[in-house]
């Protein structure tokens, strides 16, 4: 494979008099020189960038700017991407006695270059880590203020964790230096936090970090799980590596891997694509089309990551500020240490297509900024995310979450497949409560959203919204397979402030807590929807307000364990009526304690308590073999199977998660 280490020179050009002009490169010449000819070329036609089949590594990022005025078409080869990386070969690999592979990183101990992700033939390593699998637990934690600020998080403060002094018994004669290289990772509620260890008490069962004060609504506690990484002891496993002060990197190789043919790449620079444009003139009609961008990098700060809901502020692989028209299509980003996709400030009329997001360190795709827009300021509109795959997310950061919209208006989320991470599937809105959102007439419609929390957080969604929302569609959404490691693993989650939203034609079952939750919000519609096979309760709702908080009509709730509802629903006010629920067991489902018809005294006077008809509801067929009960409550079926890609068989392959990673979630419900 041909590489180089300052990509893209020119290797051929071919310039027409046409309306169309074309730069063709390879990967023995540089892209950054084509982009900067385009700059100088006459005339304002699209020019075609045509990228050769390989491997281009960078050594900066590509930057497009408001000089760049022209349309741009980045263009692979659509069988055979070219792979534009962010990262460092790794090589000249020799095996130790026991059968690692070592090699030498002269920048480690030169310049410090201290990377945190490695990937060794196409899959990531694990940077050295105690427990291998699994956690620790937190057995007491408390905090000193050093100073405080203004704010509700102290901006400095120290934490004294307490843990069980056998876990710490590999840490017991490291030097100085060594401890304050170990990093701490916390799961706590629906966050994470990442320190490095100041200093250690192993007899005791005590270490300390320091950094921000934690948030007072979510803070490290007794319970709370952690593991330890980055130190030589802890590395014990396949697939496990170690780099050391002195540069020296130690893998231990997984089964087949053979040190002579092996591709390695260490994650280098955070982005791989920068796009940034002007308030005044933003970057316009700018496309990528097969191209495939890989191993880009998260670097932790010596004062840690903090805890930050969704990782909401770590940045992306390909960053795009002050931008319109920019296309993302068939395309992979994939072996990333952060985000995915970011399209942040000022961006409008952007689409990203049958795009593969795999193996990603933060979440897939973020629209919107996260501050809070200025009176009459713009804010992101018009992005299209369509017939996508995001898999493997939360590999760095496992609170991010699949697809985010922040500030921003008028977005479809449509035909995604959205699997296999430990946080909330797609999230709406950046408001908690009642103020002002700019995040409004947002649809989420027709995806696939499955396989999510793996028991790991809590307090999370399939979809998760939050703020007042008028226009915003939930609908035709398929959505299964939530476990949360203790409260809150829900299907369908109206949450602070939840106003205005519309959820309807999504089927939603195999949650931990319930197929819809709301914990407070105002005059949302939940219309038409199957709910089935909650494990602690099917439905939800936490906070009852002065106005009416939804409506539930016209929906079918089918159980076979837990409670029908949970919370003070009779307190609350709600509009309840011909909705279907139904017990597999035979017996009459109890709601609060009051069987059906006490129940119905205040809600559902028209709702009715009978098997809804559906085929094979326990091998989850939920068509109907007959429509009695839907017709009686005026429920209209929806074909379900429309939700999810489309395109090729090979296409829909990619979403298919593997039967081994299927049988480690399916454990998690028994």
């Amino acid at each position: 494979m041909k590489q180089i280490t300052s990509l893209l020179f020119l290797a051929c050009c071919t310039l027409c008099s046409l309306a169309q002009q074309h730069v063709n490169v390879n990967t023995t010449t540089q892209l950054y020189s084509a982009i900067e000819q385009a700059r100088q070329m006459p005339g304002s036609d699209t020019l075609y960038i045509h990228m050769s089949s390989g491997t281009y590594v960078l050594d900066h990022p590509i930057l497009l700017t408001e000089l760049d005025d022209r349309p741009i078409v980045f263009e692979g080869d659509s069988i055979d991407k070219p792979l534009i990386s962010a990262g460092r070969h790794i090589g000249g690999w020799s095996q130790t006695p026991q059968g690692w592979w070592q090699c030498r990183i002269p920048e480690a101990a030169s310049y410090g270059w201290r990377f945190e992700q490695l990937f060794i033939n196409g899959q990531r390593a694990i940077r050295a880590r105690t427990p291998d699998t699994g956690f620790h637990t937190v057995t007491d934690a408390s905090e000193d203020v050093h100073y405080r600020g203004t704010g509700r998080i102290p901006l400095y403060a120290t934490q004294t964790i307490h843990v069980a002094p056998s876990e710490l018994d590999e840490l017991r004669n490291m030097s100085q230096a060594e401890t304050e290289q170990v990093v701490a990772r916390f799961y706590h509620k629906w966050d994470n936090t990442s320190k490095y260890i100041q200093y250690l008490l192993p007899d005791s069962g005590r270490f300390y970090v320091t950094g921000r004060g934690m948030q007072p609504w979510n803070t490290i506690r007794a319970g709370s799980k952690y593991f330890l990484e980055n130190y030589r002891a802890a590395l014990n496993s396949p697939g496990e590596w170690f780099l050391d002060a002195a540069g020296t990197l130690l893998y231990i190789p997984r089964e087949g891997e053979d040190i002579a043919t092996a591709e390695c790449y260490a994650s280098a620079l955070p982005q791989i694509v920068i796009i940034k444009g002007t308030a005044q003139k933003p970057v316009c009609h700018k496309t990528f089309r097969h191209i495939r961008f890989a191993h880009a990098a998260s670097y932790m700060p010596r004062n840690g990551h903090e805890a930050l809901q969704v990782a909401a502020e770590h940045d992306a692989a390909i960053m795009i500020d002050h931008a319109s028209d920019i296309s993302i299509e068939d395309c992979e980003v994939t072996h990333t240490g952060n985000y995915a996709i970011w399209m942040r400030q000022n961006c409008h009329d952007s689409n990203i297509r049958h795009t593969f997001i795999y193996d990603i360190g933060g979440g897939g795709i973020k629209i919107g900024q996260t501050s809070q827009p200025a009176e009459g300021e713009d804010v992101s509109s018009g992005i299209r995310v369509e017939n996508c795959i995001l898999r493997h997310l939360g590999q760095t950061f496992p609170c991010a979450g699949g697809i985010i919209i922040f500030h921003a208006a008028h977005n479809r989320i449509l035909h995604n497949e959205i699997c296999d991470l430990k946080y909330t599937g797609v999230s709406v809105g950046w408001i908690w409560g009642y103020a002002p959102s700019a995040a409004v007439d947002n649809e989420v419609g027709f995806n696939h959203i499955h396989h999510i929390g793996w028991g790991e957080l809590s307090d999370m969604g399939a979809v998760y919204t939050l703020g007042i929302s008028p226009g915003t569609r939930i609908h035709d959404n398929v959505v299964h397979d939530v476990w949360s490691y203790d409260y809150g693993g829900w299907g369908l989650y109206t949450d602070e402030g939840s106003t205005g939203i519309v959820m309807e034609n999504n089927l939603v079952y195999n949650t931990k807590c319930g197929g819809f939750h709301q914990h407070y919000g105002r005059d949302n519609i939940i219309r038409n929807n199957i709910f089935a096979w909650g494990w602690l309760q099917q439905l939800q709702y936490s906070k009852p307000e002065e106005h009416r908080s939804f409506t539930f009509e016209h929906n079918i709730v089918l159980m076979n364990h837990g409670e029908m509802l949970s919370g003070p629903w009779e307190k609350g006010k709600m509009d309840m009526d011909m909705n279907c629920y139904y017990d597999v067991s035979g017996q009459s489902p109890k709601f609060l304690g009051h069987d059906f018809a006490e129940w119905q005294k205040q809600h559902d006077t028209q709702s009715i308590v009978t098997d809804p008809g559906f085929r094979d509801a326990a091998h989850y067929d939920f068509r109907f073999k007959h429509r009695k009960a839907a017709r009686k409550i005026g429920f209209e079926p929806f074909d379900y199977s429309r939700a999810g890609v489309y395109g090729t068989e090979a296409w829909k392959a990619k979403a298919r998660m593997e039967q081994a990673e299927l049988d480690a979630f399916s454990q998690l419900f028994r």
